[in-house]
């Protein structure tokens, strides 16, 4: 990464923020992620009761009432922006085959801007869901988290919630009621939508668009197609509806739509396509059935208001969504994957840990421990062992597939053109979670947890998609609502978990219901290369994962034993010959904050071994709150010459942690310069290299500090900065 050019945006993003007349340390002390007091959630209605206001001093909403609601304003306050262009419903239903629209004003002939003397003008169409009356609440727990392990940085979030009542004149006894919460300190809400039959009788929900906001374009294209131009930068959009494995929320997205506005014909694009229109809905979802007395929510719509282009600034504020919707994410135990054959080796391992300053132990795959079977005589076994681990202080957990496994022909997802369960799922055979099997799954998993004392699961390949066309399984009615059904039996799943102080490790995007950590993308087969090439492939690993997610809600991988592959050159065992290496690996894991699975038998296999991990562990506990804050970017890896990144947290005594690392045959002697606005401090830097003095260094006026480092061959240094 470019420091300087990084850096050069904070002269946009101050004005922006601050706009002139202030001094540099009064435009970062206002700086919401550095300190985001006094920036506190509002809703009221306007002086003259036309509109409904919400606003915590970094964005601003506002809401005409009158003859129906619709949204008039969307603006960042922090840079000033107005995102909104024209009025749209507020959400959209298709009930039974027909489209209605909830809310929404109509009259605006100019769709580029929107002028507030033109909206009393606006009226209203009969057959919309009609906007009958508002309250306001507290926020509270989207999941009731208990929480079991360590976890820094987080506070409860607090905020306000709207509620928007609406009812239909056409549609008697469907209540539909729109959620938006807005929180403390952030310049975020969260969307939802709820639709409530008091009818006598069933609907099919066909679509429900919870989102639909008509946007200010990025650029202006003369030609082009909404896939060739760019999407609206102002706004980050997330949703808890996201899977594929992919191990990045953009991919794994399936509910964020960026269209074109038919009815904005003053834009510059020739054929209309400028993609403009944002509509959030999950595709694939296209019958869902609603009894009487039943309650359907929709997707949670996360709306992150963004100040800046700097991927680095974006980053930031996305992790600190998570810290603040997500808390949980932010639990990080340090954890062993022991691949086990027989209980006195878990018994060893227990010891290990326990020895070493570890917290959790984690029966891997391969091992012997088997979470479906629910016997009596496998729950006393893994009850006692779970016992064991308790009395020495060790969390301990196991591992089940979902995915990637046939169970037989009325229980694997059925293709919807075949009609056959052979080639139906994204990973070839895979169970259907609304089948039998599926539902007794799930179950077998709550016993086998709840009865023997566990305290991590780890499911390797959730459902993650795939469309079931039976209709014979009695979790989900057929194709339309497979997805949604097979989603939310996942989801409780999770949730419960949460709610029960179990740990969750998942490989996909549940992160927004319950679970806790995922991968944070490695290939599982190059860790069957060199340890040399291992070392610089997880330090690029680590420097791209970390951009939009924190070091606790990623896992990586050092096999100490033979994986994938790969000659004597790829393993550690034995350990104690390749105790350098071992370090290495380590130390950039736990450097970056980020736990490993530590794949293998054991933890160390001499004296001397167990030494290294039992410093390196208490080096990491010394350091484990600046070393779980936020990263910035230094240089990424490339064994060419040193590459590092840099821990900040304005609000702790040491104020940033920089991890350096050389991957040449040589000694090298660099200058480095250290970006430090996001540590909070404005003028002096003192600075320690490992447990030396400590140097004093002035801060420029763009925050940075120059200082000399030297790190020995294929080694690394650290620094601390208070």
């Amino acid at each position: 990464m470019n420091i300087k050019k990084s850096f050069l945006f904070f002269t946009l993003i101050f004005i922006a923020l601050f706009g002139k007349g202030q001094t540099v340390n009064e435009k970062q002390a206002k700086d919401w992620l550095i300190n985001n007091k006094g920036y506190i959630a509002s809703i009221k209605k306007s002086a003259d009761g036309k509109d409904i206001i919400l606003s915590n001093g970094l964005l601003k909403r506002v809401f005409r009432i009158q003859p129906n609601i619709a949204c008039i304003s969307y603006e960042n306050l922090s840079s000033g922006q107005q995102l909104l262009r024209n009025v749209k419903p507020e959400a959209v239903l298709t009930i039974d085959g027909k489209k209605i629209n909830i809310g929404g004003l109509y009259g605006q002939k100019e769709q580029a801007y929107l002028l507030p003397e033109w909206i009393d003008a606006f009226t209203a169409n009969e057959y919309d869901f009609q906007f009958k009356s508002y309250s306001v609440s507290e926020i509270q727990p989207y999941i009731k988290w208990k929480q079991t392990f360590w976890a820094g940085n987080i506070k409860k979030a607090t905020g306000k919630v709207l509620t928007l009542n609406f009812q239909s004149n056409s549609l008697k006894g469907i209540d539909v009621a729109v959620h938006y919460e807005l929180y403390d300190g952030i310049p975020l809400i969260v969307k939802s939508l709820s639709v409530t039959n008091n009818s006598n009788h069933s609907i099919i929900i066909n679509r429900a668009i919870n989102e639909i906001l008509g946007l200010v374009e990025e650029e202006s294209a003369v030609v082009g197609t909404p896939e060739q131009m760019q999407k609206q930068h102002g706004i980050y959009i997330e949703t808890n509806y996201a899977f594929n494995n992919s191990m990045r929320y953009d991919l794994s997205d399936q509910t964020t739509h960026w269209k074109a506005d038919s009815v904005y014909t003053s834009q510059v694009n020739y054929n209309y396509e400028t993609p403009c229109l944002l509509e959030v809905y999950p595709e694939k979802v296209t019958s869902i059935k609603l009894q009487p007395n039943e309650v359907f929510n929709s997707v949670r719509t996360h709306e992150l208001l963004m100040d800046s282009y700097d991927r680095e600034r974006r980053g930031l504020a996305i992790r600190k969504m998570y810290t603040t919707v997500a808390p949980w994410t932010a639990e990080n135990p340090i954890f062993m994957h022991l691949v086990s054959h027989n209980d006195e080796q878990v018994k060893s391992a227990i010891e290990q840990c326990a020895a070493t300053g570890y917290e959790a132990l984690i029966l891997s795959f391969g091992s012997h421990c088997d979470m479906e079977d629910t016997t009596a005589a496998n729950i006393k076994k893994w009850k006692q062992l779970a016992q064991l681990a308790h009395q020495k202080g060790i969390k301990i957990g196991g591992y089940s597939l979902f995915s990637s496994r046939r169970i037989s022909d009325s229980d694997d997802v059925i293709d919807p053109v075949t009609g056959k369960p052979d080639v139906a799922a994204e990973f070839g055979n895979a169970p259907c979670m609304g089948s039998n099997w599926g539902l007794a799954y799930i179950n077998k998993l709550k016993y086998f947890l709840e009865n023997t004392g566990f305290d991590i699961f780890e499911n390797d390949g959730p459902y993650p998609g795939d469309l079931c066309a039976s209709t014979t399984h009695p979790g989900h009615s057929g194709l339309g609502d497979s997805q949604w059904k097979q989603i939310e039996l996942q989801k409780g799943l999770y949730h419960w978990c949460n709610e029960h102080g179990i740990y969750v490790n998942a490989p996909d995007w549940y992160l927004l219901d319950g679970t806790n950590k995922i991968a944070l993308g490695y290939r599982e087969v190059n860790f069957s290369l060199s340890r040399e090439q291992q070392r610089v492939l997880n330090r690029q690993n680590i420097f791209d994962a970390t951009w939009e997610e924190n070091p606790s809600m990623v896992w990586g991988f050092v096999p100490l034993t033979r994986y994938q592959g790969g000659g004597e050159d790829a393993v550690l065992e034995p350990l104690a010959n390749h105790l350098k290496d071992y370090e290495q690996l380590m130390m950039q894991y736990y450097g970056a904050g980020i736990q490993a699975c530590y794949r293998g038998p054991r933890l160390y296999d001499t004296e001397k071994t167990k030494q290294l991990v039992t410093q390196t562990i208490a080096w990491y506990k010394q350091y484990r709150d600046i070393l779980n804050s936020d990263i910035i970017h230094l240089r990424r890896a490339d064994g060419r010459d040193w590459d590092g990144i840099i821990h900040v947290n304005a609000h702790l005594k040491q104020k940033g942690l920089v991890m350096l690392f050389n991957p040449t045959k040589e000694k090298i002697t660099r200058t480095i310069k250290l970006p430090l606005y996001y540590t909070g401090l404005t003028t002096i830097a003192s600075v320690r290299e490992k447990d030396n003095l400590a140097r004093k260094y002035s801060l420029d006026r763009n925050y940075e500090i120059e200082l000399p480092v030297t790190i020995e061959p294929e080694s690394y240094t650290w620094l601390v900065i208070e």
